[in-house]
């Protein structure tokens, strides 16, 4: 009564009074828990999509004119909760013999995008063509969410180690980020300039706000004559990019 009197102080949408600190906690791990579990499945959906040579976007937008269908999309999952609490309640059913087989999919799903979209990023390569070995590669945002400054288990790390598994040259340009701390987090720099004409791989990987303002053709000019553009985060229209997710 204390706690819930102290936070109806300055909680303007008011309180709810669970029953218990176990239900408390179990609500809150449950409601990232079910983010996690819809946005695991809209990956899958994406990736047989792309193999089928739908677009899944569009499957999303015709999907959404159904009263009851919950609008989430495909895509990179990082942060301190929806990457994180599920592995508590994972634990806790081991524990007591339960299987979580629903739950630790998705984590599996959720955590291999990152491969999965460097893959595709390399496929595109071979396609175009373009050499791999040592070729110029811009991420565009790293943090795990837009327009903040949080880079905790950003997957789009996951992407950069990928391809600089295949000894291509990447740089990170994010108006966002501290960059102090993801040096000292990842080893990562970022550059603070962008140059045309500079890249054979342009990654759209998070759909800050000052992305959003850029035109196609700005985004494009960063590019070698012979490039790809990858969107993540469907920033661009569909024929304005080569892959997207």
């Amino acid at each position: 009564t204390f706690v819930d009197n102290l936070y109806n102080e300055i909680i303007t949408a008011g309180t709810y009074k669970a029953s218990s600190i176990k239900v408390a906690e179990a609500s809150k791990v449950i409601e990232n828990i079910q983010r996690d579990v819809n946005i695991a499945l809209m990956n899958e959906l994406a990736m047989i999509f792309n193999q089928l040579d739908i677009n899944t976007t569009d499957v999303l937008s015709a999907a959404k004119t159904k009263w009851n269908f919950l609008p989430f999309e495909p895509g990179l999952v990082g942060g301190h909760c929806i990457s994180v609490d599920p592995y508590y309640l994972i634990h806790k059913a081991s524990q007591i013999g339960c299987n979580t087989d629903v739950i630790s999919a998705s984590r599996t799903i959720n955590n291999n995008m990152g491969s999965y979209i460097a893959s595709s990023i390399l496929k595109l390569m071979v396609d175009k063509p373009i050499t791999i070995n040592k070729s110029k590669v811009l991420i565009m945002g790293i943090t795990y969410k837009e327009d903040c400054a949080d880079i905790r288990n950003t997957q789009v790390v996951n992407i950069i180690n990928e391809l600089k598994d295949h000894v291509m040259q990447v740089d990170v340009f994010d108006p966002c980020v501290n960059t102090k701390q993801l040096e000292l987090n990842y080893n990562i720099s970022t550059i603070t300039e962008l140059k045309k004409e500079t890249y054979d791989v342009i990654v759209l990987a998070v759909r800050h706000n000052e992305f959003l303002k850029m035109s196609a053709a700005d985004i494009h000019s960063l590019g070698k004559e012979q490039h790809i553009v990858y969107d993540v985060k469907s920033i661009l229209l569909d024929d304005e990019t080569d892959g997207r997710l």
